[in-house]
């Protein structure tokens, strides 16, 4: 064992003001699509938080409504706008010092987000964090609005952790959440923080 901390962070909620899936279809489609878009899918979204939908297909269906059939490339374009231009705006001023805190201390950073890694690795880079993250998936170039393997949420995001970190390599674990599909992750740790930065 060596002496050696790491901390793994939830994103929207947690390190964010506002929820980025949203952001980003607003970004990409404008307020109109994205306010009709939520009209259409409020009976799906009110039944998943009351736990009567299964949060994989209900999320895959909206991704197919907003990006399905968009190539690739240009999504990876809007992407890198997005982490530009949005991510900043929306990060909480006290997530910002614990992640500079957890720097000076040599930590490990991992960000463990349900949200696709293709708008959050540009900016996991900027912050020298580890990213795991929801892949989306594609075919022929374009995406298809399915996931790639499992959303990571709940236990799937225990499961990622565990195979991209040996948890025996350090002594001290830190883990920031704010929904109960942070508890999992929230079980690792010794020092734990939920809805820390409010």
């Amino acid at each position: 064992m060596v002496n050696k901390g790491i901390a793994f962070f939830d994103f929207d909620g947690t390190i964010t003001t506002k929820d980025s899936l949203a952001e980003i279809i607003r970004y990409i489609h404008g307020d109109f699509r994205f306010i009709t878009g939520v009209l259409l899918f409020s009976p799906l979204l009110v039944g998943l938080k009351l736990g009567l939908y299964d949060r994989q297909r209900s999320k895959e269906r909206l991704l197919k409504h907003f990006f399905g059939g968009i190539r690739e490339s240009e999504f990876q374009q809007y992407c890198d706008s997005f982490t530009q231009n949005v991510i900043p705006r929306i990060i909480r001023g006290g997530a910002t010092e614990k992640l500079q805190w957890h720097k000076e201390q040599g930590h490990e950073i991992v960000l463990v987000s349900a949200s696709a890694e293709n708008w959050l690795k540009g900016w996991c880079t900027t912050q020298q964090m580890h990213c795991l993250a929801t892949k989306l998936e594609s075919s022929n170039g374009y995406l298809t609005g399915k996931i790639l393997g499992k959303n990571c949420h709940g236990v799937e995001k225990v499961n990622r952790i565990r195979q991209e970190f040996d948890l025996s390599q350090f002594d001290t674990i830190y883990a920031y959440g704010d929904t109960k599909g942070d508890r999992p992750m929230l079980s690792l740790a010794e020092h734990v923080y939920y809805k820390p930065f409010r």
